[in-house]
């Protein structure tokens, strides 16, 4: 009996236009729970999508220090976030939380 040959699925290589790239960060966003590290990581993807060392030249990053900001491994810092997402062509904004946990 032959088994079934699979391949890692890499979310990057499905990335393929700006409005594909927000959607996808925006529901990773909505699913981190608070978790930095998972937002980190799809900003990578994002990234990777994009092209990692482009991404990294158009944020005044290099290549390296990019790759281990948004590994997942651990938070990169605002500055390197607000960098990347510009470089990427995206925007981050802020909605009222829906639902009664919402502040006001």
């Amino acid at each position: 009996m032959a088994g079934t040959a699979t391949s890692p699925y890499d979310v990057a290589e499905h990335l393929r236009t700006p409005e594909e790239m927000a959607a996808y960060l925006e529901a990773a966003m909505e699913e981190a729970g608070g978790d930095a590290a998972f937002v980190a990581k799809a900003l990578g993807d994002v990234a990777r999508a994009r092209g990692m060392s482009q991404v990294a030249g158009d944020a005044g990053l290099s290549r390296e220090s990019l790759y281990k900001a948004l590994s997942g491994d651990r938070v990169p810092n605002l500055d390197t976030v607000l960098r990347v997402v510009h470089a990427l062509g995206l925007t981050l904004r802020a909605e009222v939380a829906p639902g009664p946990d919402a502040a006001g």
